[in-house]
């Protein structure tokens, strides 16, 4: 059993990597926005708000206050290893083999299967953008067979999905409805990840310049559009005027959609080598990223919610624009700049994304946990070839038969667990001696604190939404079987947790932390929950079969 937690030990050498020390806090900053403020605002928004409603904001403090406890934790690790790397590099030195393959093969989930997303959403403000230049593509080629099939059995109100369906050619029995541009896409960016892009951070930073111009047009322009009852839109559950139509348990459900909008700051831990001054530096970038971000979102949803009934987003993967089409602010040019800038943002989403994904399978295949052909490099482009096309293919084939919301679903959940698993970690991390020049998680003891929190937390919840309490305590109602089931879980977990912290005195930061990641997960289905479930099995199959026996870290154990 001890075998499969062997730690991967770095020495202070590791870090003479030649890596130049040129990035500053606000240089962390943008390179934040710039992973944060993408696909998720420029299109999963949309998924959240038909979701949650208004009331979705809530959550989106939920997840900005989630993350930035979680990116406390990522720079914990990264003072304790003298080298730059990702969770999966954090997890091998500090807790072992088979912790450090579980966070790969989340974040292989996140890379690959995020990805798929943003090829959907890259289609739809590109065909958008076509159609405003007066070109036009059959709506059967610009969406999944899956999403056009799930929009006409629900009664969706999105034609574009509806008409692909009705018009779509058969073949044989089978309708041909394929997502042409996010196939093109993706096959694009993966031959521009094969022969190799070089970016610097002045252009990193000027396209972030970029896209928050655009964002505060939108909200400035989209302000004199507000109608305010669309705030409180008739609740089809209570029949009166709510910021929650949906309840709670609505703006739980879209904490897909919201998270997504997140995933992307987990990439500037990679870059403690390159920023001067990291113990304070990155910290900083880190959380002054995520609260503009966060700010951002929340301005960005007050005013999608204003100018537009929230449940017209049902499918909507181009919101920004949308709301200034004909039949909503009708702003003709507005639409065209949004669907512009929206392309070009969502372009270097999927660039960073798709060259990040092979370089994992490269870290993985050198420690001998995959097999050796992902750690070849192109005699020419020098870059990891094999796996770049690997990325490309896994990306590509589920473009063809899966759609957007099991996409988001599938990723986040994969995301939100390497989360815990990171924030978790933290609190089982043996106590290090405080070394001058590098991050220390500051220690707050959680023993009073948190159970405190958590149980008064609890009670005040309660009194603010006791309907939410009652609707849980209604064994009857099987549509909130699972929700249920959720939250009493995250409520005996915690208390366990409260248990714990009062016995081992635990740190109140990543608690804190792992509590609301915890929560996050709540909002999963068990449809979620099941295919996470296959995805892990098939990577401990992996493990178990490959990579546990081929580890070079197991045969250099051996021959020791």
């Amino acid at each position: 059993m001890s075998q499969l937690f062997r730690r991967k030990v770095y020495s202070d050498t590791d870090t003479s990597t030649g890596l130049l020390r040129v990035l500053g806090v606000w240089d962390i900053v943008f390179f934040g926005i710039a992973a944060i403020i993408g696909a998720g605002s420029f299109s999963s928004l949309g998924e959240a708000v038909f979701r949650g409603g208004p009331g979705v904001i809530l959550l989106y403090l939920i997840c900005g206050f989630a993350c930035g406890f979680t990116a406390l934790c990522y720079a914990e690790f990264a003072s304790r290893i003298p080298t730059a790397g990702s969770a999966y590099t954090y997890a091998y030195a500090s807790f072992g083999e088979l912790i450090a393959w579980v966070i790969g093969w989340a974040l292989i989930m996140e890379y690959s299967f995020g990805n798929i997303y943003v090829a959907f959403s890259w289609s739809d403000y590109f065909t958008s953008f076509l159609g405003r230049l007066g070109m036009h593509i059959p709506d059967y080629l610009t969406c999944s067979y899956t999403e056009a099939s799930k929009a006409v059995l629900n009664g969706s109100e999105n034609k574009e999905l509806i008409n692909a369906w009705n018009t779509a050619p058969l073949i044989g029995n089978l309708k041909f409805i394929v997502d042409i541009p996010a196939l093109v896409i993706n096959g694009l960016i993966t031959w521009l990840c094969y022969v190799g892009v070089k970016e610097s951070k002045n252009f990193n930073n000027s396209l972030v310049l970029l896209k928050l111009g655009v964002i505060l047009l939108v909200i400035l322009v989209g302000f004199a559009y507000i109608n305010t009852d669309n705030w409180t839109p008739i609740s089809p559950v209570t029949g009166s005027p709510s910021f929650m139509p949906n309840g709670f348990t609505g703006v739980m459900s879209a904490v897909s959609g919201v998270f997504f909008a997140y995933i992307g700051f987990d990439a500037l831990s990679v870059l403690s080598e390159e920023t001067k001054d990291p113990q304070k530096t990155l910290p900083k970038g880190m959380i002054i990223s995520l609260v503009l971000c966060t700010v951002i979102y929340i301005a960005l949803t007050l005013v999608l919610t204003g100018m537009v009934d929230y449940k017209k987003f049902d499918g909507v993967g181009d919101p920004l624009s949308f709301i200034f089409e004909k039949t909503n602010a009708n702003v003709a040019w507005m639409e065209l700049v949004v669907s512009f800038v929206a392309i070009v943002a969502i372009t270097t989403v999927l660039l960073v994304f798709q060259m990040g994904q092979p370089r994992i399978w490269y870290a993985m295949s050198r420690d001998g946990l995959m097999p050796q052909k992902f750690l070849k490099i192109h005699p020419k482009y020098k870059t990891p070839s094999f796996a770049t096309i690997v990325t490309g293919i896994v990306v590509g084939i589920p473009i063809l038969f899966t759609d957007k919301t099991f996409i988001l679903d599938f990723t986040s959940i994969g995301t939100i667990f390497a989360f815990v698993l990171v924030c978790a970690g933290v609190l089982v991390l043996p106590a290090k001696e405080k070394i001058k020049g590098r991050f220390h998680l500051p220690y707050i003891n959680g023993k009073i604190i948190f159970p405190v929190v958590f149980i008064g937390g609890l009670i005040a919840f309660y009194y603010w939404q006791p309907e939410f309490f009652h609707t849980l305590m209604n064994w009857g109602d099987p549509k909130e079987g699972e929700f249920r089931a959720s939250i009493f879980f995250f409520i005996i977990i915690n208390l366990i947790l409260c248990v714990i912290a009062f016995i081992k005195n635990l740190s109140l930061i990543p608690l804190v932390g792992l509590s609301s990641c915890l929560y996050l997960l709540t909002g999963m289905s068990h449809e979620n929950w099941f295919w996470f479930g296959m995805w892990f099995l098939i990577g401990m199959f992996i493990y178990f079969f490959y990579g546990y026996k081929n580890s070079k870290l197991g045969k250099e154990l051996k021959k020791g």
